[in-house]
């Protein structure tokens, strides 16, 4: 078998066929569907309950709250809510909080980036204690699944010391521009940060799995064409050539089976053993499922 596991976040969902969509991920051979936490989008604890009364295996995660929304307290009873009802299969995910305009619409001070990290740190350690000593206590023992996403070196030497998972968004903060604009950072780069987990993990340690969010997925077998009528969208992201969106675990261009071969080869490189992507995404992914279960 491959080794990977493949899941969906499903920005954008429709609420009136909910449990539809959440059947529908399962019957597709998807690992994980996770709710993304965004002012606009739905709440996500409420989307994975019913998620977990719609599904039988599917792992329902976060990925990732914005930490700064959330009371360590009332988190963690959600979250043990949410897997004790699962029996068992919530994944939870937590992030510093990136986007300036929501905490701004929510009335949140907006903190420096060190400042976001240690609060971070503070509310992962709050959750353990919480889960071990309070009612309702979560299905498994100490705690679910913790992931830890981001891009900036303080948050994942956070994850590197503390999650179960490490979650490499790639997005990089484009320079001059305000909070919330971004860019996808380049494999160079990428691979500093995946050392940089390595061995903060190593240290303590530790053997963290990798998870990386991919943003767009297209299954073609034109490729060349399919770069020309998307070049200005990826020259926008950091991708101006073909060889560079070609060598991004962040974007999936290619044949069903040459994606499969590609995301084994990042598995490789990169240690990527869990890919998510967003919603709309999802039956694009969903073809290359079948293909990298059929490689060993």
């Amino acid at each position: 078998m491959s080794g990977l596991r493949f899941g969906v976040s499903f920005h954008g969902a429709d609420l009136d066929h909910w449990t539809d969509y959440c059947v529908r991920t399962e019957e597709l051979g998807f690992d994980v569907l996770y709710a993304p936490d965004h002012l606009g989008q739905p709440d996500p604890f409420v989307m994975l309950a019913a998620a977990a009364a719609a599904t039988t295996r599917l792992g329902l995660g976060t990925y990732v709250l914005n930490n700064g929304f959330h009371n360590p307290a009332l988190l963690a009873r959600a979250a043990a809510t949410v897997d004790r009802i699962s029996g068992g299969r919530l994944e939870l995910g937590l992030g510093a909080g990136h986007m300036k305009w929501e905490f701004d619409d929510a009335g949140i001070p907006w903190r420096p980036h060190a400042e976001r990290v240690e609060r971070l740190e503070r509310a992962v350690a709050e959750l353990d204690r919480r889960f071990a000593g309070t009612e309702p206590a979560p299905a498994r023992s100490p705690r679910p699944t913790l992931t830890i996403g981001g891009h900036g070196e303080r948050v994942l030497t956070l994850a590197a010391a503390h999650a179960d998972v490490v979650a490499f968004s790639g997005l990089r903060h484009r320079p001059g521009r305000p909070p919330g604009e971004f860019t996808v950072a380049g494999t160079d780069e990428l691979l500093r940060r995946v050392e940089l987990v390595r061995g903060v993990a190593a240290r303590h340690g530790r053997n963290p799995e990798f998870s990386v969010l991919v943003q767009e997925v297209l299954v073609t077998d034109d490729v060349e064409r399919a770069f020309a009528e998307r070049s200005e969208r990826f020259a926008a992201a950091g991708l101006g050539t073909l060889e560079e969106v070609l060598d991004s675990p962040f974007v999936l261009l290619g044949s069903a089976a040459e994606i499969a071969r590609e995301l084994l080869a990042h598995r490789d490189r990169f240690g990527f053993t869990t890919v998510v992507t967003h919603g709309v995404h999802r039956d694009a992914l969903a073809a290359v499922v079948p293909e990298a279960a059929a490689l060993s």
